[in-house]
């Protein structure tokens, strides 16, 4: 992933890109891979990381969700549980099943959730990996050590997708790569190019090379998540008058993560039962237990949101109502906040608002993508590039990313292999580190400690210990000096007290 070699594909002059995508999240990722995979010349860019945003401070579920078929978005949960199940063939060393349990307090409740998850086992058809169970108090109990038993009547079982949502982004650039596509990061795009008011290309800005290039393609899509606003926004500036666009309503959702003693099993918990009727999941995840999310409207749109004090005590405390051991603000290892980027529906608040995602066009032919989810990032990304391929008068070719298998993004060892850790608590090596400077697009301490690796997600504590040594292993690598390691460490160092 030679820096100036991508860039060097960017600034030929000549070059007109079939399909340009801003943004480098699951949408944009998923975009780039379907047009990649029919053929088409790519060129990917994003002001950041790839998977900065929303895209890796996921709950880290590949699922249906329950709750929208409880809203009755049927079609919207059937189509989410079809690409489930691709993701379970195409990326099974990210994507994998995981039992949830639902435990009940009173009398006939399960009955209730039994009936709804079976619809949900009838939606997923012959993909589903396992069919809904019954289960008295003391199955239920055996399966969740550390739940507070206390007038437990019994539970239901039911199967849904668990990821690592920042793996499975690399896994998609990587695979996209592979079939010819340009992927870069930390390079905004600052301009839109117009010629006779239509769309003709991007100018892009390389943070690291402070330099401007512009860049001509066919056609443009705008796949920036809540940043969206953003794009429209420079290409309404060359609208005479304006133009209507979609109305995009961030929404903040907050994760904790805790030590593997409050959840020591493999099955997860679905808390459905909340003061504002969210459901909560308390999961095992990567040796520790994530719980979460909140659902909080938001006015400022920012790439690293911050949780609210408000919303940590709200999970400390339904947490509590469920597990023996009642988990306590100095348990929490990490915590991170991410923002949802739903379409805006008057009268709605942002726990009412669907999921779906909605494809716009503007007058000047730049396609953005709005809402969606992880689970359906392939199936949007053939959509769009349905509508994309005609109006650039590409060749019309059909898509292949149903059964296409994604590259891994698991850094593996060889058996014999003996590295160290770079910290006790912590997966981290570095050969880890090495594989993402070189094959992972990482660029600064952050991509490796947050997104390449978890530790950020996982302990911030652990992780910032250990930012001196990743500074100075990225730095020999990426041939940079020690100004360089010192304002990284720094700015890792501030982010970081935002996690712990």
């Amino acid at each position: 992933m030679n820096r100036e070699q991508l860039f060097s594909q960017i600034e030929d002059s000549t070059r007109t890109w079939d399909v340009i995508v801003i943004g480098g999240g699951a949408t944009g990722l998923g975009t780039a891979l379907e047009a990649a995979t029919r053929g088409y010349q790519t060129l990917l860019v994003d002001g950041a990381d790839f998977a900065q945003g929303t895209s890796s401070r996921s709950t880290k579920l590949i699922h249906g969700g329950v709750r929208y078929l409880r809203q009755g978005q049927v079609s919207m949960v059937r189509h989410s549980l079809r690409e489930r199940g691709r993701l379970f063939q195409n990326a099974p060393s990210i994507v994998h099943p995981l039992n949830f349990v639902i435990p009940t307090f009173r009398t006939g409740r399960r009955w209730y959730f039994y009936a709804g998850l079976k619809a949900y086992d009838w939606l997923a058809g012959r993909l589903n990996p396992a069919p809904t169970r019954l289960l008295n108090a003391r199955q239920t109990a055996d399966l969740l050590p550390t739940l507070d038993v206390s007038h437990l009547k019994g539970g239901v079982m039911y199967c849904d997708g668990q990821f690592d949502d920042a793996a499975l982004a690399i896994a998609i650039a990587s695979t996209a790569a592979q079939h010819g596509a340009t992927l870069v990061n930390y390079a905004p795009v600052v301009r839109l190019l117009k010629e006779a008011d239509r769309l003709s290309g991007v100018v892009v800005r390389d943070v690291e090379g402070h330099k401007e290039y512009e860049v001509r393609g066919k056609v443009v899509v705008n796949a920036t998540g809540v940043f969206a606003g953003s794009i429209l926004a420079l290409d309404r500036n060359h609208d005479a008058g304006g133009t209507s666009q979609p109305k995009i309503t961030p929404s903040q959702g907050t994760h904790i993560v805790l030590s593997r003693d409050f959840l020591p099993t493999d099955n997860a918990i679905m808390i459905p039962d909340t003061d504002d009727g969210r459901i909560l999941f308390a999961i095992p995840w990567l040796e520790h237990t994530l719980i979460g999310t909140t659902d909080i409207q938001v006015s400022k749109v920012e790439l690293e949101p911050h949780p609210q004090p408000a919303e940590v005590d709200y999970l400390l405390e339904h947490a509590g109502r469920y597990l023996t051991k009642k988990p306590v603000r100095s348990d929490v290892l990490s915590k991170f906040a991410g923002l949802r980027p739903l379409v805006a529906q008057p009268g709605k608040s942002t726990a009412q608002l669907s999921r779906e995602h909605l494809i716009d066009i503007s007058p000047s032919g730049l396609i953005s993508v709005i809402g969606g989810k992880w689970t359906t990032y392939r199936q949007m990304g053939e959509e769009v590039v349905d509508i994309a391929a005609p109006m650039a008068g590409l060749a019309n070719r059909p898509s292949i990313t149903a059964g296409l298998h994604l590259q891994p993004a698991i850094y593996e060892t060889s058996p014999d292999s003996t590295e160290q850790r770079l910290h006790s608590e912590l997966m981290l090596t570095n050969g880890q580190l090495d594989h993402a400077v070189k094959h992972q697009w990482a660029r600064t301490i952050d991509d490796v400690l947050a997104r390449r690796s978890r530790a950020l997600f996982l302990n911030a504590e652990a992780a910032n210990s250990i930012a001196p040594l990743v500074a100075r292993r990225m730095s020999s690598l990426l041939g940079k000096d020690e100004v360089w390691e010192q304002s990284q460490i720094a700015a890792f160092r501030q982010l970081a007290e935002h996690y712990s």
